[in-house]
């Protein structure tokens, strides 16, 4: 039973040793990730080693070793040996494996494994009374596990998962919506998302509830007001002035009941243009969606609109809701530009994916087509792609996602703002470099349904011309004779 038990410690430890490497790479994506080899060619022309074998994975695998052990009750030096023994059988199979002419990264199953596995086993045999039948055990569970596991992370973040898949690929973005949007079990769905199932919708919505603050705070999520605004745009065509559009951000319907009503109500003798939709439709980072469409088909009800409704994603979106929103006439902009006609001129409206949580806003994609000298807008889900879009010649940045940070202390402002960026742009209407911006404080709530010291709102957006200034020597002349 005693070698039982090792073997079973000593096959976790090498699993959480081969599991450091690619966590890391998710997490820090470009940092810390030089070659090992410094890009050096062996004797034959081939690289020595490739350029997935990196500093930050030797140093990962080894301190992960020592920790791994720790945690199994085992000694720290075993574990920094275990460690440092996977990754010197790494190393070797992809020195061998470029000697095959095998590409970095290219599965060679069996050979990716053994000597990761067999060499630690060594070490492990060594310090640990496990004998060889269960050493045996160990390595052969190890090169399964290793094997499957590897073909499963692979299939999950590094293949595309359908043809005219529309986001800008990457691993961290796919594990986001692998464990946001495509788990069905509830379980799963909470360990994977344990920060946002435990933190927000636990341990803070339960603070509130213990203080007695929930019931004052949910009727102050519920007094969300109509904000009217009126920026000035140079160049907006003159058939544009006056256009109005109805800016609705980070409605989360489904987490606070009365919402939907309370919207419906504020719009019922409103007549727009356009509504823009700035993403974050349902109230968790993961779970069912379809309560929050429901709602939102409620309330689009009421929006009465000439040129229907546009949206761009949020960090609480998925994918999965373009169709479904597609089919209510909501068309979702994915890096895209959208023209709107009023005679011979035209008004865009560029529409970038979620730049905060799944990292895949584009604005120079969405700016393509626009040409350089008409009007566009960039509508986005959070302030964090006003630069690019300042740059790239946007007259006007509608944006959310930061609630005015939901809970603002005076003189102090919002507590949390959750983004990268100024404070400055956080709620309100700001400027950069020319380009105009309004971050609303959106209409829902997020982690609590609660507010203190900021309200919601849903915002009137209406466009006025910049009249260009005339000099005083401009001003025509009469010809002399």
């Amino acid at each position: 039973m005693d070698q039982l038990v090792l073997g079973v410690k000593s096959l976790a430890l090498l699993l959480f040793v081969n599991f450091v490497p690619p966590a890391l790479a998710l997490k820090l994506r470009r940092r810390w990730d030089r070659p090992l080899d410094l890009g050096r060619r062996f004797m034959d022309g081939r690289p020595l080693l490739g350029p997935h074998k990196t500093v930050r994975g030797l140093a990962g695998s080894v301190l992960g070793g020592g920790l791994g052990g720790l945690l199994l009750g085992l000694p720290l030096w075993l574990g920094l040996a275990t460690g440092l023994a996977s990754m010197a059988g790494d190393l070797l199979t992809s020195f061998i494996k470029r000697r095959l002419d095998k590409s970095s990264g290219q599965d060679v199953p069996g050979l990716d494994q053994f000597l990761e596995g067999f060499l630690a086993v060594i070490v492990l045999a060594h310090a640990l009374p496990m004998g060889p039948v269960v050493s045996t055990l160990v390595l052969a569970g190890f090169c399964l596990a290793a094997y499957y596991s590897s073909a499963w992370y692979k299939n999950v973040f590094y293949s595309r998962p359908r043809p005219g898949y529309p986001r800008t690929f990457h691993p961290r973005t796919r594990w986001r919506e692998y464990r946001c949007c495509r788990l069905s079990s509830r379980p799963l769905m909470y360990l994977f998302n344990l920060k946002e199932g435990l933190l927000y919708n636990g341990f803070i919505t339960s603070v509130f509830h213990l203080a007695g603050l929930t019931p004052h705070g949910r009727r102050n999520a519920l007094d969300v007001g109509l904000t009217s605004i009126a920026p000035t745009l140079p160049g907006l065509p003159l058939a544009f002035d006056g256009y109005r559009i109805l800016f609705a951000t980070d409605l989360h319907l489904d987490g606070l009941d009365g919402l939907a009503e309370r919207l419906r109500e504020l719009v019922r003798d409103e007549r727009f243009d356009l509504c823009l939709l700035g993403g974050d439709l349902r109230y968790g980072t993961f779970g069912n969606f379809g309560p929050a469409l429901d709602r939102l088909a409620r309330v689009l009800a009421r929006v009465q609109t000439r040129d229907g409704v546009l949206a761009v994603m949020g960090n609480h979106d998925c994918l999965e809701i373009v169709g479904p929103l597609r089919d209510m006439g909501v068309q979702v902009l994915l890096n895209e530009a959208w023209p709107i006609t009023r005679g011979r001129h035209r008004l865009w409206i560029a529409g970038v994916d979620d730049p905060h949580a799944y990292c895949c806003a584009d604005p120079r994609a969405a700016m393509q087509d626009v040409p350089p000298d008409e009007t566009a807008i960039m509508l986005a889900h959070s302030p964090e792609a006003a630069v690019e879009a300042s740059a790239l010649g946007a007259a006007l940045y509608l944006c959310g996602h930061t609630h005015g940070g939901q809970i603002s202390l005076p003189r102090i402002g919002p507590v949390l703002t959750n983004m990268r960026g100024p404070r400055s742009m956080a709620a309100g209407l700001w400027s950069l470099d020319g380009m105009a911006g309004y971050t609303s404080t959106g209409a829902g709530v997020s982690g609590a349904p609660v507010r203190f010291g900021t309200r919601g709102e849903i915002v009137s957006v209406t466009l006025r011309r910049e009249e260009p200034v005339i000099q005083k020597d401009d001003v025509a002349r009469p010809h002399c004779i």
